[in-house]
């Protein structure tokens, strides 16, 4: 074993021994308070599930204060949880519909981002726990003290127990972002006025930190807040921002122009700002307004729409002129989208920056309301989510109604293991089965002989109960499911043996249990959506590329007509259509890469092996900003001969979204193969126009820059450092 690896398994070791020596705390303290300081056997077992809960089951994201901060905001539904639990469970055909529902509901609550989506297994065990026999709604105080001391027990020691450095947030690295993008342009508009390979490179990387695989799952701004909208939103402009100062093709013969130069130090000044805002700073108003004026100069002298509703007529500049104009206005467009999505995501609705409504509709949206959208925006059969949330409410339903009509002694563990163990692809929930169940039958055998050879001794039980608890939570995490199991069932027989007059028959009861959850969470697994997010992906993937292809068309033409035929604007079907499937395909891809394939090969139906979905996504987003900004009015006319070569290019565009995307869809009348290469140059496929304005240049720069998303979607196709590698 090389150096390496030791250093993995013993951080890995080191971790989860932290963690386990805190909730070994928590749920030792609350357990051994009532079950002997207070002689309360039903406060004691909610205060340790509490524990296990919160801090065993549920796979909260963050540091210790972190997800103490974040249990804290969760008490309420808590407590809620055992109160519905508790009263439901009366009768099992009430338990059976409220598991049902409540697990639903938890399960879909996922969306709200991935602190809350890891906080999911453990209230659902909240709510499992009360909603088995007895009724006994007269031990309901009891039951909520329990939890209430389990819980608050937890976020004392997760906020003060071996304190953890937090990472870099996702608002610092944004900033740094910035920086880079400040400092670029400043290279930009001094002699050379170009960029070197290092420099290049530098953007790149820069940009890549930025994606949320490389961000800590409690730094990714995926809430449905304001807030949190921003920040992504301040992510993807600076990305873009990025990506465009890379490609800023050079200035001909060497001078690039006042005007242009001039929006290069503007967008340096906002681009600094914007990253003393995300580090708590005041907003850069006065920085947006001096871009925003340069930008509006060097849109009159190039000819294209301003502020002024009659813009100067073109000067006659020559075409590489105004291909440069066009992409220096990106440049400031993403610079402008950076600096006014930033300020909202550190101010709030108290931002001062002038928030263009068509991009940031949400800003002034109540709270609710965003929730609403989130909430409906996954509501199809078509959502990632929603087949999640749909899979383990119907496997926990079933897993109740099984363990109420055959009267299953300890019910709850049938159900506990259909929620442990069914996971998002049949291959992954039949092998973890396989290791779930020769683990319980190892803990079984191990019960077995402790309760035959310690019999009615109780204190025997609770001397190796914190013991085993912190060997348990320790090296279960790190070796896999099977030991999981195998630890936690000789846990459980511990902790009830403590409860009862123990029998070695409590680990047959325990294995018969844990094979019931297993079959029913293999036959949902099997019935409800088998292959997870693969094919998902594949379908958004296609469905948002079809949907970008129809924009691409109905923009050219909108173009083409100065603006005399409306291209489905900002808040139309056309783009609300786009948005949604960016939205689906966002949520399978997070999902896709959390689905390891068995063996480390493909799963059945595993999408193409030489597509990269960060491209895919890019081109959706690509396709609705550039079309927004192109739709802007006013919009001069271009001419017939401009008109039909934007038309012929916006053709040839969509096109090939439309055969990439038929390469993608699984359920296409062709099968789906490998997504075909283009060049993603458009010289040469219209005619260049003598004397177009500079919006032509400004729609073709958009169109170029679509068709390099398109090349880099198929793995070796070009673009910048690491864009011909799939990434996962």
């Amino acid at each position: 074993m090389g150096r390496v690896p030791v250093r993995r398994f013993a951080a890995d070791h080191a971790g989860s021994g932290r963690r386990a020596l805190r909730v070994t705390l928590v749920a030792a303290a609350g357990f051994y308070l009532f079950r002997y300081g207070l002689d309360r056997p039903v406060a004691a077992t909610y205060a340790l599930f509490a524990a296990v809960a919160v801090g065993g089951l549920a796979k909260i994201p963050g540091t210790g204060r972190q997800r103490a901060a974040t249990v804290l905001r969760l008490l309420p539904v808590c407590w809620l949880l055992v109160v519905v639990g508790t009263y439901l469970s009366v009768r099992t055909w009430s338990a059976v519909a409220g598991m049902l529902a409540v697990g639903f509901a938890l399960a879909f609550a996922a969306v709200g981002g991935p602190r809350l989506a890891g906080a999911v297994p453990g209230l659902q065990l909240l709510y499992i726990l009360p909603s088995f026999p007895p009724y006994a709604p007269e031990t309901l105080g009891e039951r909520l003290i329990g939890t209430t001391t389990g819980l608050a027990l937890f976020i004392a020691v997760e906020a003060l127990v071996f304190p953890e450095p937090g990472p870099p947030s996702y608002r610092r690295r944004a900033a740094h972002a910035a920086r880079t993008a400040a400092h670029d342009a400043t290279l930009l508009a001094t002699p050379p006025y170009t960029l070197t390979g290092t420099g290049i490179r530098a953007a790149w990387d820069t940009s890549r930190s930025l994606r949320s695989l490389t961000v800590p799952e409690a730094e990714r701004p995926a809430g449905p807040g304001v807030r949190d909208r921003a920040l992504a939103h301040t992510g993807l402009a600076t990305r873009t921002l990025l990506s465009r100062l890379a490609q800023l093709p050079a200035a001909p013969d060497g001078r690039p122009g006042p005007e242009a130069t001039a929006v290069l130090r503007a967008v340096a000044g906002l681009a600094t700002a914007t990253a003393t805002c995300l580090e708590a700073g005041p907003p850069p108003v006065a920085s947006y307004e001096d871009l925003a004026a340069a930008r509006a100069r060097l849109s009159a002298v190039s000819g294209g729409p301003a502020e002024d509703p009659a813009p100067a007529p073109a000067p006659g500049f020559p075409p590489a002129v105004l291909r440069r104009h066009a992409a220096v206005l990106e440049i400031a467009d993403a610079t402008l989208a950076m600096a006014a999505a930033a300020d909202l995501a550190v101010h709030g609705r108290h931002a001062t920056v002038e928030i263009p409504r068509s991009r940031f509709w949400y800003a002034r949206t109540w709270a609710p309301l965003l929730w609403w959208h989130r909430l409906r925006g996954h509501a199809g059969r078509r959502s990632v989510f929603f087949q999640n949330a749909a899979r383990i409410a119907l496997a926990l339903t079933a897993a109740r109604l099984v363990a109420g009509v055959d009267t299953l002694p300890h019910g709850f563990w049938a159900t506990l293991a259909t929620l442990t163990l069914t996971r998002t692809t049949m291959d992954e929930t039949w092998h973890t089965i396989r290791l779930a169940l020769a683990g319980t039958l190892a803990g079984a055998l191990v019960t077995a002989g402790v309760l035959s050879l310690a019999g009615p001794h109780t204190a025997v039980y609770a001397v190796v109960l914190p013991l085993w608890m912190l060997f348990a939570f320790t090296v279960g995490p790190v070796k896999g499911v099977g030991w999981a199991q195998g630890l936690f069932t000789v846990l459980v027989a511990l902790v009830f043996a403590q409860l009862s007059v123990p029998t070695w028959r409590l680990a047959e009861v325990r294995m018969l249990d844990v094979l019931v959850g297993s079959a029913i969470g293999a036959v949902f697994g099997l019935l409800a959506w088998p292959r997870g997010a693969h094919d998902e992906l594949r379908r958004a993937a296609a469905e948002l590329l079809r949907r970008a292809a129809e924009i691409v068309v109905a923009t050219g033409a909108s173009v083409g007509a100065g603006g005399a035929v409306l291209a489905a604007p900002t808040g139309q079907p056309g783009h609300r259509s786009l948005q949604r499937a960016v939205v689906l395909a966002e949520s399978a891809y997070a999902q896709f890469q959390s689905e390891p394939t068995p063996f480390g090969g493909a799963a059945r139906g595993a999408a193409p092996r030489t597509v990269d979905w960060q491209a895919t996504l890019m081109a959706g987003h690509h396709t609705l900003w550039g079309s927004e900004r192109l739709l802007t009015p006013p919009l001069p006319g271009l001419g017939p001969a401009a008109a039909e070569s934007v038309g012929a290019l916006g053709d040839r565009v969509a096109g090939r979204m439309l055969l990439v995307s038929a390469a993608l869809d699984p359920g296409a009348d062709t099968p789906a193969g490998r997504i075909p290469l283009f060049d993603p140059a458009l010289k040469g496929s219209a005619a260049e126009p003598p004397g177009a304005p500079r919006l032509y240049y400004a729609t073709v720069s958009w169109l170029e820059s679509l068709m390099t998303d398109l090349t880099r979607i198929a793995r070796g196709g070009t673009g910048p450092p690491g864009q011909g590698r799939r990434e996962r």
